[in-house]
């Protein structure tokens, strides 16, 4: 057996037969480039701690991972594409842990931004790789079921980033979250090496680097802007990068309308099932993303688990994950995908508002049929439309096409912790607002506590040490009189901790629930668009793709086993030509 698979797939007169051993390792690359999000949320109370972070450096610590990851997919495809996707994916790794090395050795809130800036840069070389080489390495009759474990990978990383974060807070400091990130890729780019078939097209002309730059562009603008006017006002800087946004994708698009070889041809979208397999993939997101983001605070700051609690009561999510993708491997090839597609949508929105029923008084039981729901719900909805979106694309485009749905997915997402994130503040801060009117709080400490959950907290604990310390004083002073007072004004102190404690739990409470409503609502309008777009019956088209079709011999499970209708992959006025 040879150590370095060298041999490419389409010159094997059978299917390769390690190929599952393959996608094991791409599975393995994509696990750690989705966690690298997801663990940071619970190891940012830890590192604002040691590295004095503001509000605004934790944000672009999280968000510097995510805008040279959504804006460079789209080029970084197409060069794997046209030189080496595997090459890709281990330089990918390679850069991957470089900045996750770096990220562990820093001391300030700029390095830290750079390091996750690098790692970002990674994951856009990684994340499309994965899917291109998984199309490339499997035969269309097993494409979707690749796909499904490929999305049930991504929906275990949301889960377990959390998990694995907290096992490692509970005996060491945030950077080991950076370096249990080493010796992964290692071991992932070892297995790309030794069991992932190399890959590029056959047929692929110069790259259209123009557009590639125009995308870069316009979805880093985008993204930036997603970013920053939510959270920090609709200054300068958001306004200016919205204005960058709009005419960067008017350019991109008019460019490569133009262009003969263009790095997107943007005409797919006019097909009603690629746009909506595309809008089913943002609007999941931006809901999972979302709600992930306000559920880890409310186990964490409201009722009180450490990270690594918190990360077991995620669990059952990834758990309904894997049997909701088990469940459209079955139901996607009797149904059609645009049954299991809307159920999973309609689950998913009633998730979201089985969730605006909590209240102060939940308790950790009242979230697990959300989370079960919500799982299910992303195994049923995003297989399909990952293996729809991939099979509109013919083989000399196949890491554009995991780009593209990559970055539906990190758009959505992106949109999904601003929107609903911005809506939680403005919740919390106005409930604040209202259970505190009257109150003697001080106005940099009402600042504090409005900013966020966790300063509301800091700022009872604060009024609680008060107390603590009046009372020490009470007992130990000699004159009665004196100790009266002192005790007096420690138990005024005490009650008024109390009271701030329970405003600040309820204020957040109802401002998840009046989040998730508004989450419900988008994710529901959402679910009536995509139903509409995609195709009505099995036998229907999705960017050139039959739903239910097959080709050599085998059914696909969400309608990507239909030959191309161009091979040589020429693009045309026509889809005919032509997934995490």
């Amino acid at each position: 057996m040879r150590l370095v698979m060298n041999e490419p797939v389409d010159s094997m007169d059978r299917p390769y037969p390690r190929r599952w051993w393959a996608l094991v390792v791409l599975c393995l690359s994509l696990l750690i480039i989705v966690m690298a999000n997801t663990a940071l949320t619970v190891a940012a109370p830890d590192m604002t701690k040691d590295l004095g972070l503001t509000s605004s450096d934790l944000q672009w610590v999280i968000d510097g991972y995510t805008v040279p990851y959504a804006a460079l997919m789209l080029l970084l495809g197409a060069v794997g594409d046209k030189y080496s996707r595997r090459g890709a994916l281990v330089l990918g790794l390679l850069v991957f842990g470089g900045g996750a090395v770096a990220g562990s050795l820093v001391d300030s809130s700029t390095g830290v931004i750079a390091a996750r800036a690098v790692m970002g840069f990674g994951a856009a070389m990684i994340m499309p790789a994965t899917l291109s080489l998984l199309a490339a390495t499997f035969p269309r009759k097993e494409r979707a079921k690749a796909i499904v474990m490929w999305t049930a990978t991504a929906g275990l990383a949301i889960a377990a980033g959390p998990l694995v974060a907290g096992m490692l807070l509970e005996h060491h400091g945030w950077a080991s979250t950076f370096l249990i990130n080493v010796p992964v890729a290692a071991l992932a780019i070892i297995g790309a090496l030794v069991l992932v078939p190399p890959s590029k097209a056959a047929h692929h002309g110069r790259i259209d680097y123009v557009g590639g730059a125009l995308s870069v562009v316009w979805i880093a603008a985008l993204v930036y802007m997603i970013i920053e006017g939510p959270h920090f006002g609709w200054g300068v800087n958001a306004i200016t990068a919205a204005v960058v946004a709009g005419v960067g994708l008017v350019l991109f698009v008019l460019w490569e309308l133009r262009h003969p070889r263009p790095v997107l041809d943007v005409r797919r979208f006019t097909n009603r099932g690629f746009a909506g397999s595309n809008l089913a993939v943002a609007l999941f997101f931006l809901a999972v993303f979302g709600a992930f983001y306000y559920l880890t605070q409310h186990l964490q700051f409201v009722l009180g688990y450490n990270p690594l609690e918190t990360g077991v009561r995620m669990l059952p999510l990834a758990g309904a994950v894997f049997v909701g993708s088990a469940l459209t491997g079955l139901l996607t090839p009797r149904l059609g995908m645009k049954v299991t597609v809307t159920a999973g949508m309609v689950g998913g929105t009633t998730a979201l508002a089985l969730l605006t029923q909590v209240d102060a008084g939940s308790a950790y039981g009242a979230f697990v049929p959300s989370l079960i729901l919500l799982g299910l719900s992303i195994g049923l909805a995003l297989s399909p439309c990952t293996d729809a979106i991939m099979g509109a694309f013919p083989e000399s485009e196949l890491g554009v096409g995991g780009a593209v749905n990559d970055t539906s997915l990190e758009l959505g997402g992106s949109l999904g912790i601003a929107i609903l994130g911005s809506v939680l503040a403005n919740g919390y801060s106005s409930h604040l607002d209202d259970a505190v009117r009257g109150t003697k709080l001080p106005a940099d400490a009402l600042a504090t506590a409005q900013d966020s959950v966790g300063g509301g907290y800091a700022v009872a604990q604060g009024i609680g040490d008060q107390a603590r310390a009046l009372a020490e004083q009470a007992a130990q002073a000699g004159a009665p009189q004196q100790a009266a007072q002192l005790k007096a004004q420690a138990d005024q102190l005490a009650h008024g901790a109390r009271q701030m404690a329970d405003a600040v739990g309820s204020s957040f409470s109802d401002a998840v629930a009046h989040t998730s409503l508004v989450g419900a609502v988008i994710l529901g309008v959402g679910t009536v668009a995509v139903a509409v777009l995609l195709p009505r019956r099995r036998g229907a088209h999705v960017g050139g793709v039959a739903d239910g079709g097959s080709v050599d011999g085998g059914a696909s499970a969400a309608g990507s086993a239909a030959a191309e209708a161009s091979a040589g992959g020429a693009h045309s006025n026509s889809l005919a030509n032509s997934s995490s």
